[in-house]
């Protein structure tokens, strides 16, 4: 790919979370880290493990501070956000903890922005980049992609328990698999166009190096990771997994840029189809169409088949699209390059026909 020459002085940046920390265990750590901030804590607890953590989360604030937990209703939607933050209010909430899968987490991310307040964020599964960006996507009641939110900061600690996420069904980890295959060839995108990052500036050289690290981590750990999970054990290949998929990914794709993977998966969203699919088993398809956009053959082929190797989709009807028409990728083809969309940050002009094209080699 062609490389936009770099240009001394150009203002350049990159963004991190404030703190993070990982492990094993480190759901007993919630109360103590979260006291760092004040003395009332609100917790949002993913309603699909409400039931399992609640005990924990109640253990873990045994010595303070005062929290107060809420069960997350399972979107993260204009009015789950503003009901966390009318809640947090009445509770006199100095910090705001998210806790769960990646909608739960953006939940308490907006809410902490509106609040004026700290987030701490704790993911219980491994399936997105979500717990370390300083972004939130807001989705429809009906579970279409609203809009992608930009918060000022990012998270103030994002605290990962591994043991946690070694329970957690396999399939979770492998998405965030496909999440952060995304990272690098979107980074490497941007780099190549020259586009702006989530700070609306370039990335200092430093982001497409982690973007680079994190491709490099999946591809080398990624099976033996899942297959510690299928074990549930959090051993090395799957501390490595985590790492990529939390940390670097989140870095990479704040502080490198996103482009035509992330705008297809925007796309796929607007069909009913693909509802019951992972945002990363849909971003692994936008992957495979990027690349077919860029008629990069040879990298396809290897990118297919390490999603083979990791358990992510390489076709349409794996997500769902059993019967591709030409409506239907007419549909996802007008939202993924819709005016303004981040599929323009690609080193090439885009078009609807280019993406329809794309993705009927994929059915």
């Amino acid at each position: 790919m062609l490389v936009k020459a770099e240009t001394a002085g150009v203002v350049r940046g990159a963004r991190f979370p404030g703190r993070y920390i990982q492990g094993a265990g480190t759901i007993a750590r919630l109360g103590q880290e979260a006291a760092s901030f004040g003395d009332k804590a609100i917790v949002l607890l993913d309603n699909g493990i409400f039931d399992l953590l609640k005990d924990d989360v109640v253990a873990s604030f045994a010595k303070g501070p005062a929290v107060e937990i809420v069960r997350h209703g399972g979107e993260c939607s204009q009015r789950a956000i503003a009901e966390l933050v009318a809640a947090a209010r009445n509770a006199g909430a100095a910090v705001v903890v998210g806790a769960g899968g990646g909608k739960a987490l953006d939940t308490a991310k907006a809410a902490a922005r509106d609040l004026n307040l700290p987030a701490l964020v704790f993911p219980t599964i491994a399936a997105s980049d979500a717990p370390c960006s300083a972004l939130a996507v807001v989705y429809n009641e009906d579970g279409t992609v609203a809009y992608d939110t930009f918060l000022p900061s990012n998270p103030a600690l994002v605290l990962v328990d591994t043991a946690l996420i070694a329970k957690a069904p396999a399939r979770f980890l492998a998405a965030g698999i496909g999440d952060a295959l995304a990272t690098w060839h979107e980074a490497d995108s941007c780099r190549a166009s020259g586009a702006f990052n989530c700070m609306k500036m370039p990335g200092v050289p430093l982001a497409y190096e982690v973007a680079r690290f994190c491709r490099d981590t999946i591809f080398e750990f990624g099976a033996a990771a899942l297959a510690e999970c299928d074990a549930k054990k959090a051993g090395l290949a799957l501390e490595r997994v985590v790492e990529a998929n939390i940390l670097l990914s989140g870095i990479g794709f704040e502080s490198g840029g996103v482009a035509a993977a992330h705008a297809i998966h925007h796309g796929l969203c607007e069909l009913d189809d693909v509802h019951h699919h992972l945002h990363g088993e849909k971003v692994a398809i936008g992957v495979l169409a990027g690349l077919k956009l860029h008629g990069l053959e040879d990298e396809y082929d290897k990118v297919r088949r390490f999603c083979l190797s990791v358990r992510l989709p390489t076709k349409l009807a794996d997500i769902g699209i059993a019967e591709v028409t030409p409506e239907k990728l007419a549909i996802v083809a007008r939202r993924a390059c819709r005016a303004g969309e981040i599929i323009h940050n690609e080193p090439l002009p885009v078009t609807e026909a280019m993406v329809i094209a794309a993705l009927e080699t994929l059915a």
